[in-house]
């Protein structure tokens, strides 16, 4: 049996219909019954910040699939941290025998937004007795569809002023990496840079969202300041606007182009490219993308 936790999101929904696809017993993990009941699959309804809660989804599990998303701290915590140990150690008392955590590229001590928050748990989970794999995605295509932070109001991408490539990854390629590693006999105690197949410049990637709108896409380029000042414009937390330019000057710089071969060396084929993603998702970027 393996627990899903974060199983509506991108990653979570992919990987139980995969796991539920190939007669794997998946349960969900899930905090609204509504959410849960759409996917297909057997779930449960609860919340990391229920002991009881999840307790009783781990009845009878013996691999878990970790995942939650973060949040905007409002008082410096980010409540990830406390929720990700407290199933880590839930794992470990129901005698969980493999983890298989999504962490994040550039995990660090002292990383800015989640990459300080995923080494802290990252540290945890090595620190226990269960077998475990971490993985480190970069930056998720499937933002492209959620609009996290990638357009204007008029449906124009917005990028950093260098216009760095990104190795962008596609959310189904690494949901069908944590099924082979919860499946099968991988090598545990590893922790994985997954990445798409190419490093593309937002240039690139607005000439091939044209494409999919039907219309030019336009590129704004942002400097870091002016992401922070955009941020706060909107309400968010200075700190948090500060550290979300102090990662942008990262991108800006190159820290996501790299490509690894962690799907294909898993998977035995081809990473998802830039271009087979927006042809599956056409439907949802046009609609994302019309003003």
């Amino acid at each position: 049996m393996i627990l899903v936790t974060g199983a509506t999101g991108s990653i979570g929904r992919a990987l139980v219909r995969h796991l539920a696809a190939g007669g794997v017993e998946v349960r969900a993990f899930v905090r609204d019954a509504e959410r849960g009941a759409a996917l297909g699959v057997p779930y449960t309804v609860g919340d990391l910040d229920e002991p009881g809660s999840l307790d009783a989804a781990l009845d009878g599990v013996t691999r878990l699939f970790l995942n939650s998303g973060g949040a905007v701290p409002a008082d410096g915590e980010q409540p990830m941290v406390r929720q990700q140990k407290a199933a880590i150690d839930a794992a470990v008392r129901a005698g969980v025998r493999r983890i298989v955590k999504v962490s994040v590229e550039g995990a660090r001590p002292g990383g800015r937004l989640a990459q300080g928050a995923h080494w802290e748990i990252e540290r945890h989970l090595t620190a226990s007795t269960v077998d475990r794999t971490v993985l480190r995605p970069n930056g998720f295509m499937q933002n492209f569809v959620t609009g996290a932070g990638s357009f204007t109001a008029d449906g124009d991408l917005i990028g950093h002023h260098t216009d760095a490539p990104v190795s962008y990854v596609d959310a189904r390629d690494i949901a069908e990496v944590a099924a082979a590693l919860l499946t099968g006999d991988h090598e545990s105690a590893e922790t994985l840079v997954l990445t798409g197949p190419e490093a593309l410049t937002q240039t690139a990637i607005a000439a091939q969202l044209s494409t999919v709108a039907g219309r030019r896409v336009g590129f704004h380029r942002l400097r870091p300041a002016e992401m922070a000042e955009a941020l706060r414009a909107q309400g968010l937390p200075a700190p948090f606007a500060d550290d979300v330019a102090a990662l942008w000057a990262e991108v800006a710089e190159g820290a996501l182009a790299g490509v690894t071969d962690t799907v294909p060396r898993i998977l035995g084929r081809p990473a998802r490219s830039f271009a087979e993603f927006a042809t599956d998702h056409s439907d949802e970027l046009r609609s994302r993308l019309t003003p």
